[in-house]
């Protein structure tokens, strides 16, 4: 599955725990806070200050 900017950071950590070490890495550390398991990737991204773009790129590779 491909995974966008769309998908919400628990349905990423879902389908994919092993990405959590990606999120970290780009300063994401607050992976288990309730809020965050419903934010889109592109939320997360906006309100972390990271490139939404680069950061879906790394999870697909």
């Amino acid at each position: 599955m491909e995974i966008n900017k769309d998908m919400t950071i628990g349905e990423l950590l879902e389908i994919a725990p092993e990405k959590a070490d990606i999120l970290l890495e780009a300063g994401m550390h607050c992976l288990g806070c309730p809020a965050s398991q419903a934010e889109t990737i592109e939320e997360a991204c906006e309100v972390h200050g990271i490139d939404a773009e680069e950061l879906i790129k790394k999870l697909n590779s």
